[in-house]
């Protein structure tokens, strides 16, 4: 159950997320010169988009059944949410994707696989401070994207939190989010190591903000730096959790 429930998430519900958002980002993304690589997404055209909504339900249907069937009606229920959330962040008229902060706020859904994983394994619910946690990290990684992403935006006429506050005030954002969440995993969790790490990242952004590079956008190559970095700093972490387990104990 384990691993189907990995080959669903790494996979279709991927082609899900991100599928719908390239669907609805078109003409964001045209303008985007950190998209159209396996870093940061793609850049498609109209014509390489078309057929994509009836290729995500051929993938997605398969997964609903069967997972309804191994686990019950209460899966296809959390399955069903999970598509309508896709559904209301993308598709007009809801858009939340355009509608300030909302767009920050409906990153929780991203939560929901950690609901779908106990349900699926039969496991007891995670503590509710874990997924406090887990919501605060949703929120600083989708800032994060934001911030890269504020000429594209503006050129494109896309509203977000970053385009509204600026680069500098949505920055100090993420700044305090960071700190909550190194001060909350210390102090629920007791996890000095994930705690540090969270710290030295929000140490590297508050010399960013006040002292480097300010309101100034980042260059192509600097943003593909960061991005190396955050992935193999998201792996690293995830090795760390794992191993550690200190998430599950509050």
């Amino acid at each position: 159950m384990f691993w189907l429930g990995l080959v669903f998430v790494t996979f279709p519900l991927n082609y899900l997320v991100y599928g719908l958002n390239d669907y609805n980002d078109e003409k964001a993304d045209a303008v985007n010169d950190r998209k159209g690589n396996y870093l940061f997404g793609a850049k498609a055209s109209r014509a390489h988009l078309d057929g994509l909504l009836r290729k995500i339900t051929i993938v997605i249907l398969p997964f609903i059944a069967i997972f309804t069937y191994l686990s019950g009606f209460k899966m296809f229920l959390l399955l069903v949410f999970m598509v309508l959330v896709n559904i209301v962040y993308n598709f007009k008229p809801f858009r939340i994707k355009e509608r300030p902060p909302f767009e920050i706020f409906i990153q929780i859904g991203y939560v929901t696989t950690a609901f779908f994983a106990t349900e699926l394994n039969n496991l007891e619910m995670l503590p509710w401070q874990t997924l406090v946690y887990l919501s605060l990290f949703a929120f600083q990684a989708h800032i994060a994207g934001e911030i890269m992403d504020i000429e594209p935006d503006l050129a494109s006429k896309k509203r977000t939190t970053a385009t509204v506050l600026g680069r500098k005030i949505t920055k100090i954002l993420m700044l305090f989010i960071l700190v909550l969440e190194s001060y909350l995993v210390w102090t629920w969790f007791k996890d000095a190591v994930l705690s540090v790490f969270l710290l030295t990242f929000s140490i590297w952004l508050f010399f960013d903000v006040f002292f480097l590079f300010k309101d100034k956008p980042y260059s192509l190559s600097q943003m593909k730096l960061f991005g190396y970095a955050i992935n193999l700093s998201a792996i690293l972490s995830m090795l760390w959790v794992l191993q550690s387990g200190k998430l599950l104990m509050v």
